[in-house]
C-alpha cells in the first residue's frame, strides 16, 4: 500500500517511495563502487534519530577489501555467504554493550550513566534494543543517501565477534551489504500485513 502525504511539512511521496514504498532488500548489485562519503553521511544521519537518553550504542566496521570480506566469510550462513563477498561493500552493525561510559557526554543533564553501571543485564538489554533501533536508522539513511541494502542475521555472532570485535565490548546485531542494487535480480516483492493485522486502537 503506497502512503500520499499531502501536508508539504512532511516528506515528499518521492522521498517516501525512495525510503519506503519502493525500497527493496537486494542480493545483487551493479559492478559500481560506493563513495566512502556516502557512508559517512549515513552514519551520521543515523546518528542524529532518536535513543533512549541519548545512549547511541550502534558501532559499524565497514568491509571495503576482498581481504577484510573473506575474514567474515567463517561466520555466514551458506545462503549468505556468495552475495557477501560480492557486494561492494559489506557492514557490521553492532552495539556498545558500555555505551552507558559516554552518557557523561551524550547525557549531560542527568546521572543516567548511575542507571547502568553495576546492571549488567539491563545495560546488556537496552544496548541491544537501542542498537538495533539505530540499525533501522542507518538502512534508511543509506536509502535517503542513494544506496541500496541487502540487512541479514544468518551468521554466527560468536565469530563475528571474536574476529572483529575482539577486546572490546562492542557485539555484533546485523550484517548489512550496501551498493547499488541490480534491479533485474529482484525476487517479486513479498505481501505485507493489512493495518488491521498490524495494529489496533485502545
Amino acid at each position: 500500500m503506497t502512503v500520499h502525504v499531502a501536508d508539504p511539512k512532511h516528506l515528499s511521496n518521492e522521498a517516501l517511495a525512495i525510503l519506503f514504498n519502493d525500497a527493496r532488500t537486494h542480493n545483487a548489485f551493479v559492478d559500481r563502487p560506493v563513495p566512502e562519503d556516502l557512508l559517512r553521511q549515513a552514519v551520521d544521519l543515523a546518528k542524529m534519530a532518536p535513543t533512549s537518553v541519548n545512549q547511541s550504542p550502534f558501532r559499524v566496521v565497514f568491509l571495503r577489501s576482498k581481504a577484510a570480506k573473506q575474514r567474515l566469510a567463517p561466520a555466514l550462513s551458506p545462503g549468505n555467504l556468495d552475495k557477501t563477498l560480492a557486494a561492494p561493500v559489506v557492514a557490521i552493525a553492532g552495539y556498545d554493550t558500555k555505551f552507558y561510559e559516554h552518557l557523561p557526554f551524550l547525557f549531560p543533564h542527568a546521572d543516567a550513566k548511575s542507571w547502568f553501571a553495576g546492571n549488567a543485564a539491563f545495560a546488556e538489554r537496552s544496548a541491544f534494543q537501542n542498537g538495533t533501533l539505530q540499525v533501522a536508522y542507518f538502512l534508511l539513511a543509506l536509502r535517503a543517501v542513494g544506496l541500496d541494502t541487502g540487512p541479514m542475521t544468518g551468521f554466527d555472532n560468536a565469530k563475528v565477534d571474536a574476529e572483529f570485535f575482539a577486546g572490546t565490548d562492542v557485539k555484533s546485531n546485523v550484517i548489512v551489504n550496501i551498493g547499488y542494487g541490480d534491479g533485474e535480480k529482484l525476487f517479486p516483492r513479498s505481501p505485507r500485513f493489512g493495518f488491521d493485522q498490524i495494529a489496533k486502537f485502545a
